[in-house]
């Protein structure tokens, strides 16, 4: 089994804190493994009984009364009403399968799966943790239902260094698969790379898109999937509705409306399928409206949809880097500044602007600097930011890292993704 530490010592953080653990993430990421495997196993390893872990899988058919809220509610309250000393736990799994019943002991009154589950969160001796997402209800969605009264544990498809923690053997060997593949767990128990292409096809075309088609009852699945080619090609640049409905236009030979284009973008964002990174302006300190960029949240996924026909190793870089920023809780934004030449103001981008509370770094994400022109390229909009917060070059052409004369911090990408290097 992989280990997933960094969620697993989020829920640990969390235990007991009074709210409901709410974990989201896009399907197929490892929501449920994470709490009925490895958190489920730490509770046994730690003293926990068994009987003390109440798992509600309510996509098993076993389960299936517990879709019915009350009768969820009245069987857990037994429970820890009959031992108010001792100390519970519930996992609820796939709670979007729940139905709204009437509660005939108060008028009729509809009661949701929300109103139970916060009702349960009232027992100190129950500690209370849910998951789940499909075509009805988004894991983002059943975030929502709790807002205030929950914690949030956010996952992501493996990182490198969970894929490499599992895989092992040569790390830039890992890391070309991994720029392949991405980070789907279930990708990891797959030998043959046909079984593997097939997979991420299959769960990109059967699972998300048919998703988002049926939750938002869209029209136009073919728009949809010409918006998901079109992102997909364009990972690492910048965009906005309005070009892409013309790109579309051209293309299809029809009118395409960018206030479609930018719903069905809303959409894939809700889905956790792309995200968008917002242009920063580093001196006038304010948010360009357009344009930004997106990123897929696996870039395996990425790879599928476009049938590994574009393999542009330095875009998938920086999208893997953005990845690893975001999922390590920075908020990360894409930088601009400003050059005067003569009568003309250029813009120049920075990669990344990340902070971190009150602290700040910039990191441009550069494939390979080998020639000296590349190099100005790259580093001239770090000259430009006029501040000392730090500024980091994440590289995949250098064998160890190292501090240049403008004290410029160059980094490996491996040593970056495997956590090996401070970036602040």
């Amino acid at each position: 089994m992989i280990r997933r530490d960094f969620y697993l010592n989020k829920l640990i953080r969390n235990m007991w804190n009074g709210e409901i653990k709410v974990i989201t993430g896009i399907r197929r990421c490892g929501k449920s493994v994470l709490l009925f495997d490895l958190f489920y196993n730490y509770l046994l390893e730690h003293g926990a009984a068994d009987d003390h872990i109440l798992r509600l899988e309510l996509d098993q058919r076993r389960y299936y009364r517990f879709r019915n809220p009350i009768t969820l509610c009245e069987y857990v309250e037994n429970i820890v009403n009959a031992n108010p000393n001792e100390k519970y736990f519930l996992f609820v799994d796939e709670v979007q399968f729940t139905i709204k019943v009437k509660d005939k002991a108060n008028d009729g009154i509809e009661v949701t799966i929300y109103d139970m589950l916060n009702e349960l969160k009232s027992y100190k001796n129950l500690d209370v943790y849910v998951t789940g997402s499909n075509s009805r209800m988004l894991s983002k969605d059943i975030a929502t239902e709790f807002r205030g009264r929950a914690s949030q544990i956010h996952v992501y498809p493996l990182s490198f260094a969970e894929f490499y923690s599992y895989t092992g053997g040569d790390k830039r060997t890992a890391l070309d698969k991994y720029m392949l593949y991405g980070g789907m767990p279930r990708i990891t128990a797959l030998d043959d790379e046909s079984e593997k292409k097939s997979y991420l096809k299959n769960l990109y075309d059967e699972l998300y898109v048919k998703d988002i088609v049926e939750r938002n009852k869209l029209e136009r699945e073919d728009i949809l999937n010409s918006i998901l080619d079109f992102v997909a090609s364009q990972i690492g640049s910048l965009t906005n509705p309005t070009n892409i409905a013309n790109a579309l236009s051209s293309m299809r030979k029809e009118d395409i409306n960018s206030s479609l284009v930018s719903s069905y973008l809303s959409h894939t964002m809700d889905a956790f399928l792309i995200e968008m990174a917002r242009r920063y302006d580093v001196k006038g300190k304010t948010y360009f409206n357009y344009p930004n960029k997106y990123y897929y949240k696996d870039i395996g996924l990425r790879n599928a949809r476009l049938n590994y026909r574009q393999f542009d190793p330095g875009h998938i870089m920086e999208n893997i880097i953005y990845n690893e920023l975001v999922r390590r809780g920075y908020s990360v934004d894409v930088g601009v500044v400003t050059e005067r030449k003569h009568s003309e103001r250029i813009q120049r981008e920075i990669d990344f602007v990340v902070n971190d509370a009150d602290r700040r770094i910039y990191i441009q994400s550069a494939y390979q600097m080998d020639t000296e022109k590349k190099e100005n390229s790259e580093l001239q909009s770090l000259h430009l930011t006029g501040d000392f917060f730090k500024k980091n070059v994440i590289r995949m052409d250098i064998p160890h890292n190292f501090y240049d004369d403008n004290g410029f911090y160059h980094c490996n990408l491996i040593d970056f993704l495997l956590g090996d290097v401070d970036i602040f």
